[in-house]
């Protein structure tokens, strides 16, 4: 395997995404992910070229015969609860039903409430990237729709003690990466989207670990924790 030639290092990491390299050289290849920010990269790339090819999963009806089933369950359990002898007023199921109802007008009133107070719009996203770690896969999400930026973690991310996790992006053409602040790995981070550089198909972004604080450098320092490029939806 030669992955000093873009070429080949290109078509290794297509291979590797698909699932089609090789047993044998699957160990060597793995074992360059873990320090070559090229091939990184573009097994990135390769993992958002899948997903923008595959559509999405049509969603599943469960049968009439499960439905059937659990009216069946609820009304034998319902009739179960109201054959049972009564204890009290907290056994009642009359006052169960109407505590319930206001309850819900409650919750309602208060909704509509914080709505006329704080009124927030939840724009759609307008972009999405799935970083992914090296050899291990998927780590994060980043969602951009017209206002902000949104990364969410996907799975634990353990950081040792002093140091600190770093978002960056690269947008096709930069001369280089635009540190986003550092991140919480347990926890979404939102993000203005005019603190980007600009935003375009294909744009990267990564995370990687960094000494405590951030980078020293206006670039990574650290190694790829994960990485994806974004693709318009």
């Amino acid at each position: 395997m030669n992955f000093q030639d873009p070429e080949q290092l290109d078509l290794l990491a297509g291979e590797y995404v698909l699932g089609v390299l090789p047993l044998a050289q699957q160990a060597a290849f793995e074992q360059e992910l873990l320090h070559n920010r090229a091939l990184v990269v573009a097994v990135g790339f390769w993992r958002d070229r899948l997903l923008e090819m595959a559509p999405p999963p049509p969603p599943v009806e469960p049968a009439d015969s499960l439905w059937k089933r659990i009216e069946r369950s609820l009304a034998d359990s319902a009739r179960a609860r109201n054959n049972a002898p009564g204890r009290g007023l907290w056994h009642s199921l009359s006052f169960w039903r109407f505590s319930g109802a206001i309850g819900v007008a409650a919750s309602a009133l208060l909704v509509l409430k914080l709505l006329m107070v704080a009124p927030q719009e939840v724009s759609a996203p307008q972009f999405l990237a799935v970083l992914q770690a090296p050899a291990t896969g998927t780590n994060w999400l980043v969602e951009i729709d017209d206002r902000v930026v949104r990364l969410r973690p996907l799975s634990p991310t353990t950081v040792a003690a002093g140091k600190s996790v770093q978002f960056w992006t690269k947008p096709v053409g930069a001369a280089g990466p635009t540190s986003l602040g550092l991140v919480r790995t347990d926890r979404p981070t939102e993000i203005a989207l005019s603190k980007l550089p600009g935003m375009s198909p294909n744009q990267l972004f990564e995370v990687t670990l960094e000494p405590q604080g951030g980078s020293p450098l206006p670039r990574p320092s650290g190694p790829i924790l994960a990485v994806g490029r974004a693709v318009l939806l």
